[in-house]
């Protein structure tokens, strides 16, 4: 029995709530770089974007890359009423990781 690989679709915020939407394979790994900001020119880095606010998971990368596209379509106010739809408090949902 093949376990499935998940795919998933996040959107990290920074403390004045600038918001960035990723896809990735490795949600954990992922979110790691951006706290650690491994990639120092990267929008996240340079602005602070180091909190998982809300993710998304799926079967199969396709699926992941259609929300992905849509996510980042939409406007902010839209973003943001999805986000407090499931985390009303903005909370950096990867402190549960530990």
């Amino acid at each position: 029995c093949k376990l499935m690989k998940q795919y998933y679709v996040y959107i990290m915020a920074s403390l004045s709530r600038t918001l960035y939407i990723g896809m990735t394979s490795d949600l954990e790994y992922r979110v790691a770089q951006h706290k650690q900001k491994v990639f120092p020119g990267s929008f996240t880095a340079k602005y602070n974007v180091t909190r998982l606010v809300y993710f998304e998971a799926f079967g199969d990368a396709y699926s992941a890359v259609v929300r992905e596209r849509q996510l980042k379509k939409w406007r902010r106010s839209k973003k943001i009423a999805l986000i407090e739809s499931a985390n009303p408090d903005w909370r950096d949902l990867s402190l549960d990781w530990d």
